[in-house]
């Protein structure tokens, strides 16, 4: 391999350490999730859904979000999206629950998305599902467990605790909202272990090694090629 090669080669090592630092946090962050990530009690909430697809070779078709059954919505209602089709159950409660005066023996429990044929969340892309839930009961947090379905039948179940691998929307009433390492927003001082100078969310350790490894090989050999490369360029001729 000639110099230039060799610079070519270790600039190339460079970015590759350098995309992997970057890529960590960011796919850490790519999940189903609900915005606005908190309500007022008593009152009406227009809540969307954003669904990233994470498959590189397959699109999203289907969304279904489970609503609670202990302290139901009395009101559900969901604005239509482009190319899917809205499936709204209600189901019979246990037992009566008032709510806001009322007293409701069924409720809204579950709401399904599907593409129509031809239509699907491509790889790189996100589609937003927006509905409306009130009045909003008077709790600390309420969960939106998610499933999502690609079409090559892998299924995607975000029904876990804010620090899961695969975290249930939440949506925070009274609580503080905890972000995705399980830490309220109130605590007195972050981990140092788990943020970086810039107070950002550290990447996982493993990734971090392997990009920082990365960069520095990388720099030596850019730093050895050019060495070689001016030596050369000073030598005597003959």
């Amino acid at each position: 391999m000639t110099v230039l090669g060799r610079i070519g080669a270790a600039a190339a090592a460079v970015g590759i350490g350098t995309a992997l630092a970057l890529a960590s946090p960011l796919a850490a962050a790519a999940h189903v999730s609900v915005n606005p990530a908190e309500a007022e009690p008593g009152g009406y909430s227009q809540l969307t859904f954003r669904v990233p697809n994470e498959s590189d070779t397959a699109g999203t078709v289907r969304l279904e979000v489970t609503l609670p059954e202990d302290t139901p919505f009395a009101s559900v209602s969901y604005q239509p999206v482009a190319g899917w089709t809205t499936t709204v159950t209600t189901t019979p409660l246990a037992e009566p629950v008032e709510v806001a005066g009322n007293e409701l023996s069924e409720a809204v429990t579950s709401i399904v998305w599907e593409a129509q044929p031809g239509v699907q969340i491509a790889p790189g892309q996100f589609q937003v599902f927006p509905i409306s839930v009130g009045p909003v009961p008077e709790v600390g947090s309420i969960a939106l467990p998610a499933v999502q379905t690609y079409s090559d039948g892998t299924v995607a179940e975000w029904t876990g605790a804010p620090d899961a691998e695969y975290p249930a929307p939440v949506l925070y009433v009274e609580d503080a909202p905890v972000d995705a390492h399980g830490h309220g927003e109130e605590e007195p001082e972050a981990d140092p272990e788990a943020t970086s100078s810039v107070g950002t969310a550290a990447p996982d350790p493993v990734a971090r090694g392997v990009a920082i490894a990365g960069l520095g090989l990388g720099a030596l050999a850019l730093v050895l090629a050019t060495f070689a490369l001016l030596r050369r360029r000073s030598a005597p001729r003959s």
